[in-house]
């Protein structure tokens, strides 16, 4: 298979574990086999393969970025189509869109599916921090690529996990439930550029954290929950709050995904 190469890869060590560009053979079927789990064996939202692998078009000229753990294992992954190469909200999630929707296809813009973790993640502590490091990995990428408008379709969930965490992704379609799961999902653009102006002044800590690769700043994420930023306080109380109706990152963040 023709991957493109990436001109511009990303690679970052946070608290041991290693965020990278795939580039070799042995790593991207690393990343088809995760996705085979996720996407065909425990989501059925796409069909099983004989060899295990779930591969379709887009990876041809896709760019996949991975999360590996202190043992060099994959643990998550997620992938990046830019434009002006086709989108799969044109095609295959169109019916998300109302009709009057434009999807802008500037050079400054791309297209992130395929985000999961490994679905043998059981401690929910350890998928929220490596959901949340993964997150940053996209950051960084956009940051890299000078991308800062991305595209996705998750599950209605899943949005509001990304916006409680203090992400500027806002919905561009109803909730609509896509065959052949039948999952509840929502078309959404994530803005970095927005993220990158707002986030400083609202959640200081949270974005130095997402902005240095250096290992010089941690961040304790076990704390915040999901919530919508529109309902609820600043992160002073985020960190001390959590209502009924929120879940923690990490239980979503191993069902949840981005198709």
């Amino acid at each position: 298979m023709l991957v493109l190469e990436e001109s511009r890869p990303i690679e970052f060590l946070e608290s041991g574990l290693l965020v990278k560009t795939l580039a070799d053979e042995q790593d991207l079927s690393a990343s088809y086999q995760l996705r085979h789990q996720v996407f065909a064996d425990r989501l059925q939202w796409v069909a099983k393969s004989a060899d295990g692998l779930e591969v379709d078009s887009y990876d041809a000229f896709a760019t996949s970025v991975g999360l590996f753990d202190d043992d060099r294992k994959l643990r998550g992954v997620f992938r990046m189509v830019r434009s002006p190469y086709p989108f799969m909200i044109e095609k295959e999630f169109r019916p998300c869109l109302l009709s009057s929707c434009e999807i802008r296809k500037e050079y400054d813009t791309a297209e992130i599916t395929r985000l999961a973790l490994d679905p043998a993640l059981m401690d929910k502590g350890l998928s929220s921090r490596l959901m949340l490091i993964l997150i940053k990995g996209v950051y960084q990428w956009s940051k890299q690529n000078e991308v800062p408008y991305m595209y996705m379709v998750v599950e209605k969930r899943f949005l509001r996990v990304l916006r409680g965490i203090g992400l500027c992704c806002e919905a561009i379609s109803p909730a609509v439930s896509l065959p052949p799961a039948g999952a509840l999902s929502i078309a959404a653009l994530l803005d970095w550029k927005q993220f990158s102006e707002t986030c400083p002044l609202n959640q200081p800590s949270f974005f130095q954290w997402m902005d240095t690769v250096d290992g010089s700043t941690s961040f304790e994420k076990s704390g915040f929950f999901a919530r919508d930023p529109r309902q609820q306080g600043t992160e002073s109380r985020v960190a001390h709050t959590r209502r009924q109706d929120q879940q923690p990152l990490g239980e979503i963040g191993r069902r949840l995904v981005a198709a």
